[in-house]
């Protein structure tokens, strides 16, 4: 008998657990799109994100019996939050096994609950692996964190709520997808009461199970999964879930790192909340779906799925959100090795915002810098290059270029043998557009460069590092050139730093 889904959402056992989250408009990112986006904040329940529905509505449907005996979840971390939080509300005892990479901000939050934590393997189906024989050996009753009725109803509840929420206008939903719990449930209702309302699942690049299973109508494993968004790194999705998905949901987009950062990013702005990454891929996704069909004044609402975000990501997330956004581009640059190359190559960029410069002296006659610039998207860092091409500069877009971004962006300089009369000094100048070009004009065309470095932090002063040639028969003009200047700076010539790694 097919299992009435509508009913199971109707009688769904959640709030005594769960709030009705609320459902804000995102009044920053849609202006910016032409489309109203509204955040379906999960983010904001006891646990930080929806998992709590499910595991609760499957917990509080179980015979006393059962859960006397415990119960035994897997999850890379929300749903172990969610099921630690229904056992303490029930009075029963829960296991959770959890892939050793996860963050240890989530951990720490199944332990307050009460909850005991395992850890195995790198990822949920390892996780997953585990505790089935855990359960074998123990008795306890397996909580599925997607791929059982009982979850994917809780789960739905948050459809009904949207529906009730938003009653006028509804074009689409928009809803990560892991193993395809949340995005079962929700269309599992909207369909049964909206069907003209869209319904889409988005997925990481690299964790794209559910997208792979419907375009080849059968369940794939991926062989690996990426663990940036480790709330939905999954390598397989559930059989009932595919079921669902297969006959309810009308598409997949996929979007890669960069693009969720930027949607962690573009919901802080709106909201001043730090979504994980897996909380963040349904806006990636609205914006993905808006850049390909371009039909503005529609209504979108996005699933802010959780924001259990563990603190030290947040300084990948910054670093790539703008790479993400394509709001910087960055570009490997050749120009002359002579004095005064530097500063006309920065007046060829016009009044554009250089974000990084890094250079090291390495060859007597060429220079090569690797350089970030602030653009307006996709076009303009075309159009920039064209332009550095036109007046014969020989330059390479690595703004896609993964190695660049994660490796080479920080490696650039080491020893410079040929640097002779180098000395090092630290720099401070007030940061505001055009400030490196008036830093760069008020160095003298007498000094060679031989090493720079700055990265713009969005902070109130720029921070530069440079290395300059100044024979000893100038060090009297070199001073009085740094009383000019009029900059605070550091000599660092005799830090230990730069004569292991940077000097000759």
């Amino acid at each position: 008998m097919p299992i009435d889904y509508l009913q199971k959402i109707l009688t769904a056992k959640v709030y005594d657990v769960a709030i009705e989250s609320p459902l804000d408009d995102a009044v920053t990112l849609s202006q910016r799109l032409g489309q109203r986006v509204l955040l379906k904040r999960e983010d904001a329940q006891a646990v930080f994100s929806f998992k709590l529905r499910g595991a609760y509505n499957k917990m509080a449907h179980l015979p006393a019996a059962a859960r006397a005996q415990g119960v035994i979840a897997a999850s890379a971390g929300n749903h172990a939050q969610g099921v630690a939080l229904a056992a303490q509300r029930l009075q029963c005892a829960a296991t959770i096994v959890m892939p050793v990479t996860t963050p240890q901000i989530k951990i720490a939050a199944v332990e307050a609950r009460g909850g005991k934590v395992l850890l195995h393997g790198d990822s949920y189906s390892d996780a997953y692996d585990e505790a089935q024989r855990h359960q074998a050996r123990t008795g306890a009753t397996f909580v599925h964190p997607y791929d059982d009725p009982d979850v994917i109803a809780g789960q739905g509840t948050i459809g009904m709520e949207i529906l009730r929420q938003c009653p006028g206008p509804l074009d689409a939903i928009f809803v990560p997808v892991g193993g395809g719990g949340l995005i079962s449930g929700i269309a599992a209702y909207v369909k049964r009461v909206r069907p003209q309302v869209k319904v889409f699942g988005v997925q990481p690049v690299d964790s794209d199970a559910m997208t792979r299973s419907l375009a080849s109508g059968r369940r794939v494993r991926l062989p690996q999964v990426g663990l940036f968004a480790d709330g939905v790194a999954v390598k397989q999705v559930g059989k009932e879930t595919l079921r669902l998905a297969r006959d309810l949901v009308d598409g997949m987009i996929t979007v890669d790192s960069d693009a969720i950062c930027a949607a962690i990013k573009d919901v802080f702005a709106d909201t001043r909340s730090i979504l994980e990454p897996a909380g963040a891929l349904a806006v990636a996704g609205i914006k993905t779906y808006c850049e390909r069909q371009r039909t503005p004044g529609r209504t979108y609402v996005a699933i802010a799925s959780g924001a259990n975000m563990n603190f030290d990501r947040l300084r990948f997330v910054a670093e790539r959100a703008e790479l993400g956004e394509a709001r910087e581009a960055i570009f490997a640059v050749t120009i002359p090795e002579r004095p005064g190359s530097f500063r006309e190559f920065c007046a060829l960029l016009g009044n554009r915002s250089i974000t990084e410069f890094n250079y090291r002296y390495a060859d007597p006659t060429r220079a090569h810098l690797f350089v970030g610039v602030e653009v307006a998207g996709r076009k303009a860092t075309a159009e920039l290059l064209a332009q550095l091409h036109k007046h014969r500069i020989e330059a390479y877009d690595l703004t896609d270029n993964e190695m660049a971004k994660l490796h080479v962006r920080y490696l650039v300089g080491g020893h410079a043998p040929a640097a002779e009369n180098e000395l090092l000094y630290r720099f401070e100048f007030p940061e505001r557009p055009g400030a490196l070009l008036r830093f760069l004009d008020s160095m003298s065309a007498g000094w060679n460069i031989s090493l720079f470095h700055y990265r713009n932090h969005g902070a109130d002063y720029g921070r530069v590092l440079v290395g300059m040639q100044v024979p000893p028969k100038d060090k009297a003009d070199f001073r009085r050139f740094l009383a000019r200047l009029g900059y605070a700076y550091v000599d660092e010539s005799a830090n230990v730093a730069y004569g292991m790694f940077l000097g000759r």
